[in-house]
């Protein structure tokens, strides 16, 4: 099953693209799915949380984050009821829960788990604006680092030995709950972090052609980068007729061609123009002239996140892909077998490949688009031979 993650800069029409993408790939025969946690209709049809048809081939639910919420709090709750009756705790009710930040996120990756395991040639996921994407996408991998620092497989594979460790110690150990659902957390998000890796998986952006948009697209780029997130298609949306008599019209036409020469200049074949239809669309005679520059093809080329080599004077040289990126806008710690990199508003953590953690770092630059890390071998860390 393949799937196609519609993303963009606000305002652009990201939702509308794609519902337009989900239709053109609909038909006589298929299976495809569009989710959005949008309210709202889709083709003149409510859709609620259940799959529904609305069109030939084509069927459309909508993430609910408040009730996705309710379950999981509920869930934990009763796998956690005998320590919160230990401790003379009062449940919460259904009732009582109103979701809380970060719920929508969670929400929509645990939909693009869900709709990988039914039975659709393709599923269209309609995400927020691509800032708040690239953290969402980057969440599963983050987290799962996070539960590995706080509860460690080898501490969770001594759990046999916690009672008389505790009696030991006299301090209480945590409870077999807590690793059961770590372990049961771990599983689901490494599920998800495989499908937004997968090659079958690719990334839409939205992005109206103009001078704003093409600086926040070059920073979101640079935030796709990454996090090893590449671009399957840069959807040019409501692209103006190039040629009119009307003054004003050509001025904003130059404008946007300005925009996408240089976007052209960048993405290369991954641009697609979606022409302005002269209103806001509606029904699907409109979504299907929009989808008709939507069309699914590839996931988009992904390369790995690092590569390492050996220099000419023996220093391991590591690098990273970083379209766009500014030095002034980055910054490098290493700290123990990690390295944490800083792109403007970006963060990420990367484990370091075996060979280098046994290497001092020594130097850094980019150039090209690249950001090179040079490790010189430190003897002192290697093994050591009896």
């Amino acid at each position: 099953m393949r799937r196609v993650l519609v993303t963009g800069l606000g305002g652009a029409g990201r939702t509308t693209v794609a519902a337009a993408t989900a239709l053109a790939a609909a038909g006589p025969g298929r299976r495809v799915l569009l989710l959005s946690a949008d309210p709202g209709e889709v083709l003149g049809t409510p859709v609620t949380r259940t799959p529904a048809e609305v069109a030939e081939g084509l069927w459309a639910a909508r993430i609910d984050p408040g009730a996705d919420f309710r379950a999981e709090f509920l869930a934990l709750q009763e796998r956690a009821a005998a320590g919160l009756d230990l401790l003379g705790t009062a449940g919460l009710a259904e009732e009582e829960l109103t979701e809380l930040p970060g719920s929508e996120q969670f929400a929509l990756l645990r939909g693009l788990a869900e709709a990988a395991a039914g039975e659709w040639e393709l599923t269209v996921l309609d995400l927020p604006p691509v800032r708040d994407t690239i953290a969402l996408l980057a969440l599963p991998a983050q987290l799962r680092r996070y539960l590995r620092r706080l509860l460690p497989p080898e501490r969770q594979a001594a759990r046999a030995l916690r009672p008389v460790l505790a009696q030991l110690a006299g301090v209480p150990m945590p409870a077999r709950w807590l690793y059961e659902t770590a372990a049961r957390w771990d599983t689901e998000l490494a599920a998800v972090q495989s499908l937004i890796e997968s090659p079958d998986t690719g990334l839409h952006l939205v992005a109206e052609p103009g001078p704003a948009a093409a600086g926040a697209l070059r920073a979101a780029r640079t935030g796709l980068a990454l996090h090893g997130l590449p671009a399957a298609a840069l959807l040019a949306n409501r692209v103006l007729p190039r040629h009119s008599a009307d003054t004003w019209l050509a001025a904003l036409a130059a404008q946007q061609e300005k925009t996408l020469q240089e976007w052209y200049g960048e993405w290369g074949s991954a641009v697609r123009e979606i022409p302005h239809l002269g209103r806001d669309p509606r029904g699907p005679e409109d979504l299907a002239e929009i989808g008709a520059a939507t069309a699914v093809t590839g996931p988009g080329e992904r390369e790995s996140p690092v590569e390492d080599r050996r220099a000419e004077d023996g220093t391991l040289v590591w690098a990273l892909p970083l379209p766009g990126a500014e030095k002034k806008d980055l910054g490098l710690v290493r700290r123990g077998d990690e390295l944490l990199l800083r792109v403007g508003p970006f963060r990420r953590i990367v484990p370091l490949p075996s060979v280098l953690r046994r290497c001092t770092v020594s130097g850094a630059a980019l150039a090209d688009g690249t950001l090179r890390v040079r490790f010189t071998p430190d003897p002192a860390q290697w093994p050591r031979t009896p």
